[in-house]
């Protein structure tokens, strides 16, 4: 039976309910094979009554004709035909997405294909003994289609259209699964399920292996600005970013004294060379949990902190979600149900030795902020890695973890975003405005708590520069503005490489022109521990400021920061960009040049905001590139030279230069 409620129409077929409503300027779908949908939200979308009301229900319309329907809300529609399959239109009423259903169906009349092999467009798979379904989605796939987003992947893809895609967090793998199509739409699956998504030439499949409701979010739009921008209103944008986030963030794995940070800090400032942010890294506690510096080797942290305001640099501390049964809030959080469970075994045998904080869990995240609150914020650190974020379980066995929202495997993609709320909210209540804290994994609506997103434990190499130039792309048209690299890579580099001081100069000049620009990383050779216990007991990688690397690459260093130094007035408008409408602040040509065939090729350049197009250098040994210009007229921001658009030119590039080229 379809009948309309509300502005929404319903569907209710055997098993099958099935819920069609607008929702912003796009339609929420939802299906279930349960009595009802679910009344807690576990989903990326903002309350209906946050979404802003001008954009809720403009335009809507519904038809409905016996057992089909149709219903429009501004430039999307869509048709439900007598066998519940689904299609969805633009303004033009041009298919855009249509469902994959190959069936035939004594019940109805005119279903869209009379097949045998009986494929419906939605299974429900029953789990045994259980509430939950293995749930697949079906569409149609489109020769020619274009698919970018998604969020972060190690792949050198910018199109996903051929790929297979996990929906799950990894170490450097955020899934963010929202997609935007060359065909003129944006679907958000707003599913924290652990599956996949395959998005082959004959298919597009989408898969939770264990959900309760097919849930996703559609919208049409003329250009990708406007089916982002659409995207933003209904799961949030980015706060305005603060004045530190615009300059040079100094990092390293990892300084291991309060003296030795503050030496670091001191020699910026002699040398006059402009730092926002330097950090505190991981094993500065005297154990997991603890939430606090071990003070026989940070014994003032408030001095410390003051010492570097007065030097204009802001202070990041790491936390980390992990609890070891040492930790003086083990037993508390034990018993309180604060942890996360495992469904057979000892839970401390997760990730070295530690317990992991359930931040699904409201009371485990106003637990841990107020230590966090009496141990840091109220010495004046309001800036937070929070690191782990996915978080990184052993081996990874979605199957063998529970949370306070359900298993993991059905809820758990959503963990990044509870625990960027944890601190976010915390903050938020202490009054702090334009929030960020970095963190290495999102899911959908982690914009919105401040989520400064950093593509994890990366290798040291050319090859994964050119992942991650693709993975920060993909990332901010999935919804997540904020996103940055460990500079020269985390793992494999060694401070005395000729080899890796090249990956360095090259992806140094790359992370000025990325939303945040940070260096970090494990540098070799390694230090040893400076005690056995406590904070001390953790080894330390190799100098890693930008003086360690020799002359020639310091000169190359110092270039680049004062060019961002030059940039931040027009970083800080990007940044406005982001918040207001969810822009993102590093973007694909075809972004600002729609209309632009070449455009929507182009993988391995991008525009920093409106005005600057960035063409990196991604191999070993390169002195020039290929660069293709949009039309227009273009400024070397290198030589001054000039060029018309509409052509490819070859730009030189010696090891201190980036092609990158404003628009005039």
């Amino acid at each position: 039976m379809l009948q309309q409620i509300g502005n929404a129409i319903v569907r209710r077929f055997d098993k099958e309910l099935l819920r069609i409503e607008p929702f912003g300027k796009g339609f929420r779908v939802r299906a279930t094979e349960r009595a009802s949908f679910l009344t807690d939200e576990i989903g990326a979308l903002l309350p209906k009554d946050q979404v802003p009301s001008e954009f809720s229900d403009a335009s809507v319309s519904i038809v409905i004709d016996g057992q089909e329907g149709y219903i429009t809300n501004g430039l999307i529609a869509c048709r439900i035909l007598d066998n519940g399959e689904l299609k969805f239109y633009n303004a033009k009423n041009e298919p855009i997405l249509e469902e994959y259903n190959r069936t035939r169906n004594m019940y109805v009349s005119s279903a869209h294909f009379e097949s045998a092999l009986e494929i419906v467009s939605r299974s429900f798979d029953p789990l045994q003994g259980a509430d939950d379904f293995r749930l697949t989605v079906r569409f149609e796939a489109r020769d020619g289609e274009k698919i970018f987003g998604m969020g972060q992947y190690q792949q050198p893809y910018l199109d996903q259209k051929g790929c297979i895609v996990e929906l799950a967090q990894r170490n450097s793998q955020s899934s963010v699964p929202f997609m935007i199509s060359s065909l003129g739409y944006g679907m958000l699956w707003n599913n924290p399920a652990v599956g996949h998504v395959t998005f082959g030439k004959n298919l597009t499949e989408w898969v939770a292996e264990s959900t309760k409701q097919m849930d996703y979010w559609i919208v049409a739009g003329d250009t990708p600005a406007e089916i982002e921008e659409a995207y933003a209103e209904v799961t949030g944008t980015v706060p305005m970013m603060p004045e530190y986030g615009l300059g040079f963030w100094q990092c390293k794995l990892r300084y291991q004294t309060q003296e030795e940070i503050l030496e670091v800090a001191r020699r910026y400032k002699k040398e006059n060379i402009p730092l926002d942010v330097i950090v505190v890294d991981y094993f500065h506690w005297p154990h997991q949990g603890d939430w606090d510096f071990d003070r026989d080797y940070w014994p003032d942290p408030k001095a410390m902190v003051d010492e570097l305001k007065e030097m204009g640099i802001t202070l990041m501390v790491s936390v980390w979600p992990t609890v070891q049964e040492d930790s003086v809030h083990y037993r508390e959080m034990l018993e309180k149900g604060y942890l996360i469970r495992t469904e057979y075994g000892k839970r401390t045998n997760v990730l070295a030795g530690a317990a992991l904080t359930d931040m699904t869990n409201p009371g485990a995240r106003e637990f841990v902020f107020d230590v966090i609150k009496k141990n840091y914020y109220d010495l004046g650190i309001h800036l937070f890695w929070l690191d782990e974020a996915e978080p990184e379980l052993t081996g990874y066995e979605y199957k063998h973890y529970r949370y306070f929202l359900g298993p993991d495997i059905e809820i758990g993609n959503r963990y990044p975003l509870d625990y960027a709320r944890m601190a976010y909210e915390g903050m938020e209540k202490e009054g702090q405005e334009n929030i960020v804290n970095l963190i290495r994994c999102a899911w959908a609506g982690s914009q919105r708590c401040g989520a400064l997103v950093w593509s994890g434990d990366i290798d040291s190499s050319f090859r994964s520069l050119r992942n991650q130039l693709r993975a920060g792309l993909n990332m901010g048209l999935a919804g997540i503005p904020w996103w940055t690299t460990d500079i020269g890579g985390f793992h494999g580099g060694d401070i005395r490489s000729d080899r890796f001081r090249e990956v360095l100069a090259r992806w140094f000049a790359f992370g000025c022109f990325c939303p945040v620009m940070r260096l970090h990383g494990f540098r070799a050779p390694f230090k040893e521990p400076l005690g056995t216990t406590g904070g001390g007991s953790t080894p330390s990688g190799a100098e890693n400021e930008i003086w360690s690397y020799g002359p020639e690459i310091f000169e190359i260093c110092k270039k680049y920061i004062a060019l961002r130094e030059r940039l931040r007035p027009y970083i800080r408008n990007l940044m406005k960009e982001a918040h207001e409408k969810g822009t993102p602040v590093m973007r694909p040509l075809f972004y600002d040049f729609p209309e632009d065939p070449k455009a929507w090729e182009i993988d391995d350049q991008y525009m920093f905001g409106p005005e600057i197009l960035v063409a990196p250098i991604l191999y070993e040994g390169i002195t020039e590139r290929q660069v293709y210009l949009p039309e227009g007229t273009w400024m070397n921001m290198d030589d001054g030279r000039e060029f018309t658009g509409g052509q490819i030119i070859t730009a030189p590039a010696p090891i201190d230069v980036i092609p990158v080229f404003r628009r005039i």
